[in-house]
């Protein structure tokens, strides 16, 4: 049973392609892939989605991570507290979202599912920064956008 998820979805910046229902699906979908995969035990989900633009989404690399560059997704995991409730912020820089996308030769769509299922995780304290944990990120990514019809964003195309 997927845990209840109560979506905020800030707009900073509009990009039609992105409404709330459509992030709102695909974090869905996350919180479902990490009730199966059994790492997280949650009963319920608070998670913020902000689309920024890129002085935003600089200004908040910078701050938090100490990076001066706009990234794709921040996020930024509070745990979960002690009647089961997962909370998190996320946040997407659309311009480098779209830049990616054109870059990478994917589709928008594609590519904004994959970040808002990679920042849920996140949310919910998945990491990639030791091997073995990004292996069981990836693939819970990878699995979960397959069942969408989208392709292994870790695929390298020439």
């Amino acid at each position: 049973m997927t845990p209840e998820l109560s979506l905020s979805v800030q707009y900073g910046v509009e990009e039609a392609r992105l409404p709330r229902w459509r992030l709102r699906r695909w974090a869905q979908r996350a919180l479902a892939a990490a009730v199966e995969d059994g790492l997280v035990d949650f009963s319920a989900a608070e998670l913020s989605l902000r689309l920024v633009g890129t002085a935003e989404g600089r200004r908040l690399n910078r701050d938090f991570r100490e990076r001066d560059y706009a990234t794709n997704v921040l996020t930024f995991e509070y745990g979960v507290d002690p009647l089961g409730v997962a909370r998190g912020d996320i946040v997407m820089c659309v311009p480098v979202l779209v830049r990616e996308a054109r870059e990478q030769r994917k589709a928008l769509l594609d590519h904004a599912a994959h970040l808002t299922i990679h920042g849920v995780l996140h949310s919910l304290g998945y990491d990639h920064i030791k091997a073995r944990d990004a292996k069981r990120m990836e693939a819970l990514e990878t699995a979960t956008l397959a069942q969408m019809g989208i392709t292994d964003p870790y695929l390298i195309t020439e």
